[in-house]
């Protein structure tokens, strides 16, 4: 999908587990967040990487991660060429991630790194996608809480695969089921339901998610609305069914009460009357037609979006630093 392709590692050392870290503007955090992971990985006997997929960053969050130091794991900074969005920047991880387990994990430290092992224990007992599902979700107020678990019921509800509830981006996917999330060749990219449409067998952990360490969410209630839309356009072509099944009722029913208009009329030489209602019926119907229209016009919008063909990012520079006693060069791709 990037203009710049990734450089294999398997010349020097396979890698067992890879974190993608997909980061925009999180210059106040990325440090702390960096020593807890990888606190959590010297104490892991596989070799590890972490991805760091600079998303547009108008900070200093690239300089902080370019002067990490690789202890005791693999260091790659991708740094991608504008701000392409979340679900692009996800994707450009996976795309140059080489582990045989990968995890998903944002930089706000809400998702605890140190659940990193209970993870792996069960990809090791052979699970291809470890779910993590938040059973309380702190320093979130209860509207964004009471939203979130309508959007996950409508979601479901209109669509066939079914999406796991309160589960976000952090999880962890096997070799295989990231390979085949790399071939698909889709640009409109909804990663939660992409993350469950593959299958495989699936486990769930369940866990506290924690508020931001610092720093502000960059996701307000528009790009929440936005991304829900994405979700279900995305994934369902049921609302156009319940629009034909509305306006299959609506024209019914607007049928049977001109057939009583006109029988009482006719036989009883009753006046027609009603101004007033008859305004909010012509009100009601004209938006539910431009719901409709507009409805129609997000699937349209994604249609033309897929036949462009455009890649879902482009790449500046991938950077790659070696744990110091296993690998002392550092590669630089141009």
């Amino acid at each position: 999908m990037g203009i710049v392709s990734a450089v294999s590692l398997s010349d020097h050392e396979s890698i067992t587990l890879s974190i993608v870290v997909p980061y925009y503007n999180e210059e106040e955090v990325l440090q702390e967040f960096h020593a807890r992971v990888t606190r959590v990985l010297r104490a892991l006997p596989e070799s590890c990487e972490i991805v760091y997929v600079n998303d547009g960053s108008k900070d200093r969050s690239l300089e902080i991660v370019n002067a990490f130091a690789p202890m005791g794991c693999h260091v790659v900074s991708v740094d991608l060429s504008r701000n392409f969005g979340k679900e692009s920047a996800m994707s450009a991880g996976l795309e140059h991630c080489r582990g045989e387990a990968v995890i998903l994990l944002d930089a706000d430290l809400q998702d605890p790194p140190e659940l990193i092992p209970d993870m792996l224990r069960k990809w090791r007992q052979g699970y291809d996608v470890v779910n993590m599902k938040r059973r309380e979700r702190l320093g979130e107020s209860w509207f964004k809480r009471f939203s979130a678990a309508s959007f996950y019921k409508l979601l479901n509800l209109l669509v066939k695969s079914e999406i796991p509830e309160n589960v976000g981006d952090f999880r962890l996917l096997s070799r295989e089921v990231v390979n085949h999330i790399n071939n698909l060749p889709e640009r409109n990219r909804y990663m939660k339901g992409i993350f469950s449409w593959p299958g495989f067998e699936q486990a769930t952990l369940e866990f506290d998610r924690d508020p931001r360490f610092s720093g502000e969410t960059k996701w307000n209630y528009f790009k929440l609305i936005g991304l829900a839309v994405d979700g279900i356009t995305s994934f369902s072509i049921r609302p156009l069914r319940l629009a034909t099944i509305v306006g299959a009722l609506i024209a019914s029913s607007a049928f049977i009460y001109g057939m009583i208009v006109l029988v009482k009329t006719a036989l009883f030489g009753d006046p027609v009357t009603g101004y007033p209602s008859m305004m909010i019926v012509q009100l009601a119907l004209g938006g539910i037609q431009l719901l409709s229209i507009g409805l129609l016009g997000e699937y349209i919008g994604r249609i033309f979006i897929e036949t462009k063909q455009r890649p879902l990012y482009l790449i500046k520079s991938v950077e790659r630093r070696a744990e110091l006693k296993k690998l002392p060069t550092a590669e630089k791709i141009a």
